[in-house]
């Protein structure tokens, strides 16, 4: 799902020689009106804890009907919103679609106001004006001024515990607002239950039950205080419920510890004095309200918030440091701008006694493994996950330990498509675990049972019910009478059954490897000779006739039209540029593609792409061409690559507020710039091969898991001198614009001479 998202910017000092300090920022990390799609805020490296401010509160619908200002807030922060409604502890990073802001609290002084006012008259509730002149934004620390109340408010994380730190002035009148219906993406209904325990005048414990894009999503929490408050009450927005039961004898709404209803915002009065921090703890389970209690003991023993934030972002040091590099400025603060993205997601859902929430709502424990969500598969196989393979070999290798036991707990016996909260929210098309699977089976880095992954790959492929595969497995083909998105899943699923036989092969298991392999040649039932683009097919075996290339709408197509996804055959492009009359004519529409002048009318097809995100009519914004212009290397003209893919990491990342030309997606966006800045690609994930492009870095070092290292080295690298001249690995020339995977992971040295024209 696409959408702009802003971009968090890092000054970079690098050294092949020690760990650097690489958390030091030049401004917050903010998005435009058409981005806050990712959040700042507090978190560690990968971590279930996210905390971070809201804008704003809009709901899903309005009237009736779908808000579209609602996309906006899809990480519930947008730069442009001149007030802070408070700060929710779970967020998704980039995506284009959303849902949790879970627990949201906010500081206030004076009259009690348990409504959020509007952002037009911010004193008429409990939300603040504020200034980007007052915030920071770091890894692992977020800090900004509350100007109604004159307030600071600060916050940091540990992996499943946010620490806030609120300074007040002094007053009789201090409050904490915990509002439990606050969320992002809300509506009326989206509060399935609520139930809060105050256990006594520091603790409380509690839980959420939501529907939303997670259907069945329950949160647990523990509350604690650094100081006793003296009061605190309720007020619930309960209206529709006939029966209330016999609870009525209390008076609930003051004082009273047993709290429950859909709608329910709290309370807790203190005595400050001036400059006095008030500072609380807050852990989430999705497992229990002990296990919070459990993690909160186990990660945030004391008060200490300068030890937690230290210690946080000595995590996120620990983390950046696996890629030194030097390079110019601006590259540098993009470089590691989104190495911190890549480490966001997927996040933890293990407490820290090994308990998870399943698929099937049970408790289970992860025995020798982290049990992991947030997969946006549809977006993050294609670089994040590849990213992984060699970064981070064993968070990967334990993710799909996850999407494994996400796959047994399934009724359906399928892996996740999208992986959220102890739920499939079934976003996007294609299986796309599966090529997760192959690109770490193949690659050696998956440390489970590789026929057990196989098999669950075969029964996820063969699920004849879901989105088409019934047709795909019968007619090689969807037909376009049952799926707007005909196309799109039979050019993915080919691609996927690829992977399938890649295993397969890997494994020995020849019947798997021929079936799959067979399967992956469908795309060709989608592949139109006479126009040589990939179209909608009727069930007759026709071509529909009212064909516009440049549209995605009623075309076959998601996130994409058939410009871009006509060159989605990224596992045999060979056979795609024989189709196209050869390697010559293949590189010309290659051309248009990052040439054509794209109409207006194509915009209004979609909400979460600008023009800023596309070159031509290659939709960077939108994952699907991703792999497009490395498609150059597959002709005689690989120096286009190297144009192409340098322009693309010109204009498409800066380190602006405004910096990215799509949402991150949980990491995609990000992978893609980390790869090619190195100067080399996964067209393919599930391969062993990568296809080289043109770095923009001057040197960086890889620190590989098994102890080795991979340098890079580019001579004579600038904006002009894009062009490769000669390559070097291992001392030995590189004759071929590819690299292989196992001369990374051994170790090594390669080197770029570059220059200002093209060696043809």
């Amino acid at each position: 799902m696409k959408h702009l998202f802003f971009i968090i910017a890092l000054f970079i000092v690098c050294s092949a020689n020690a760990q650097q300090n690489l958390i030091q920022y030049v401004k917050p990390m903010i998005g435009t009106e058409k981005m806050g799609h990712t959040y700042p805020g507090a978190t560690v490296p990968f971590g279930a804890m996210q905390l971070s401010p809201e804008t704003d509160t809009i709901p899903y619908e309005l009237n009736g009907k779908y808000n579209g200002d609602v996309y906006k807030y899809c990480a519930g922060y947008k730069y442009e919103d001149k007030t802070i409604v408070g700060f929710s502890h779970t967020h998704l990073s980039g995506t284009g679609h959303s849902d949790l802001g879970d627990f949201l609290i906010m500081p206030s002084q004076g009259i009690l106001q348990l409504n959020p006012g509007t952002a037009s008259d911010p004193k008429s509730g409990y939300r603040s004006a504020f200034s980007h002149i007052n915030e920071i934004s770091e890894a692992g620390y977020y800090s900004v001024k509350l100007d109604d109340d004159d307030i600071i408010a600060e916050m940091t994380a540990t992996t499943r515990v946010g620490m806030h730190q609120y300074t007040f002035n002094k007053l009789d009148k201090s409050h904490i607002i915990l509002d439990l219906m606050s969320g992002i993406y809300n509506y009326n209904e989206k509060n399935v239950w609520t139930f809060v325990r105050v256990i006594n005048d520091t603790m409380i414990t509690g839980y959420r039950q939501t529907n939303g894009w997670a259907r069945t999503r329950t949160v647990y929490f523990a509350m604690t205080f650094s100081k006793p408050f003296v009061n605190y009450g309720q007020q619930n927005y309960d209206d529709k419920h006939a029966y209330r039961g016999f609870w009525r004898k209390f008076d609930q709404s003051r004082n009273f510890p047993e709290i429950a209803g859909e709608k329910i915002r709290m309370y807790f009065d203190f005595k400050t004095t001036e400059g006095e921090k008030i500072k609380i703890k807050f852990a989430l389970s999705s497992v229990s309200q002990d296990n919070a209690l459990e993690n909160m003991q186990a990660e945030m023993k004391d008060w200490n918030f300068e030890k937690v934030k230290a210690n946080a972002q000595k995590l996120w040091n620990a983390e950046l440091n696996k890629i030194s590099i030097d390079a110019p400025e601006d590259t540098k603060i993009n470089f590691y701008t989104a190495l911190y993205h890549t480490f966001i997601n997927p996040t933890t859902y293990t407490d820290v006694n090994n308990e998870y929430k399943g698929l099937d709502q049970n408790t289970h424990v992860a025995n020798g493994f982290v049990n992991y969500s947030t997969f946006s598969l549809w977006d993050t196989y294609r670089a994040l996950h590849p990213l992984f393979n060699i970064i981070q070999p064993s968070r990967n290798s334990d993710m799909i330990k996850s999407m494994i036991a996400h796959y047994h707990q399934s009724t359906l016996h399928m892996l996740p498509i999208w992986s959220h909260y102890s739920n499939d929210n079934w976003c996007m098309s294609g299986y796309h675990s599966v090529s997760v699977i192959a690109d770490a089976i193949v690659k050696e880095t998956y440390l489970g049972d590789a026929n057990e992954a196989l098999n669950a790959c075969i029964e996820t492929a063969n699920q004849r019910n879901y989105e088409g595969i019934g047709d795909y497995i019968d007619s090689g083909f969807i037909p376009s009478e049952k799926s707007n998105i005909s196309v799109s899943n039979t050019l993915e699923y080919a691609y996927d059954d690829w992977c399938i036989a890649q295993i397969a092969k890997k494994l020995n298991r020849q019947d798997v490897y021929e079936t799959f392999i067979k399967r992956s040649a469908n795309w060709q039932n989608n592949y139109n000779p006479s126009n040589k683009f990939m179209q909608g097919k009727k069930a007759d075996g026709t071509f529909k006739t009212d064909f516009n290339p440049l549209a995605t709408n009623d075309q076959g197509f998601i996130e994409g039209n058939s410009w871009n996804f006509s060159f989605f055959v990224p596992h045999n492009p060979a056979a795609l540029i024989e189709k196209m009359d050869g390697k010559n004519k293949f590189a010309l529409r290659l051309d248009t593609l990052f040439s054509m002048r794209l109409p207006d009318a194509f915009f209004k097809e979609t909400e979460d792409i600008t023009k800023e995100g596309i070159i031509g009519g290659y939709v960077h914004g939108n994952e699907p061409a991703h792999h497009v212009p490395y498609l150059y290397n597959w002709t005689h003209q690989p120096w286009k690559t190297q144009f192409q893919v340098r322009r693309i990491m010109e204009m498409q990342y800066k380190p602006t507020p405004d910096g990215l030309g799509g949402n991150d997606d949980c990491g995609q966006m990000s992978a893609w710039y980390i790869f090619s800045a190195l100067g080399f690609y996964p067209v393919a994930p599930g391969s062993n091969v990568y296809a080289i492009g043109s770095p923009s870095i001057n040197n960086a070092l890889l620190k590989l898991e098994n102890g080795n290292t991979f340098t890079i080295e580019v001579k004579n690298q600038n904006s002009k001198n894009i062009y490769i001249q000669k390559m070097l690995l291992n001392g030995k020339p590189l004759s071929v614009y590819f690299i292989n995977h196992d001369e990374i992971m051994k170790g090594g040295n390669l080197i770029f001479m570059m220059g200002n024209s093209p060696k043809k």
